[in-house]
């Protein structure tokens, strides 16, 4: 007669598989944050490219085509400011000081070379992933 498995065999199998599906799940989590991390960093140390001006000049001037007034030139996550996006989400005057990394190389950018030629910039969180503050979006307006 053939042997049958016990029920304290089975359910050790079904530990095992869970066991195992915990553990490559818990890799995946690890490996998105140490991607995130990553593309953090890489957003902390950009710079403006050099090019800057003739590229903003082509997509204002393709958008005024289309009857644009405004385009949205930079999204990054909400997460990236020192105080996780609510200064932009409640549209507080200061909301400038709560940018880090590119996005304030971005500001001050604007502050420099746009805003003297009778450009505006406007920040607004642009998603809300699971009713969270998600993307920030920043937009330049003529």
């Amino acid at each position: 007669m053939a042997q049958i498995s016990t029920p304290a065999e089975l359910n050790m199998i079904s530990a095992e598989k869970e066991i195992a599906e915990m553990n490559a799940a818990l890799e995946k989590k690890r490996q998105a944050a140490a991607q995130a991390e990553l593309l953090k960093q890489a957003f902390e140390s950009r710079d403006v490219h050099p090019e800057v001006m003739e590229r903003i000049d082509a997509a204002v001037r393709a958008a005024a085509g289309q009857g644009l007034h405004e385009i949205q030139v930079l999204r990054f996550p909400a997460s990236y400011c020192n105080d996780r996006g609510r200064r932009i989400n409640n549209l507080e005057r200061d909301w400038p000081e709560s940018l880090e990394g590119f996005g304030k190389t971005a500001f001050q950018f604007y502050e420099k070379e746009l805003e003297p030629l009778g450009y505006t910039l406007r920040a607004e969180i642009v998603s809300y992933p699971d009713g969270m503050l998600g993307d920030v979006g920043m937009f330049i307006r003529w």
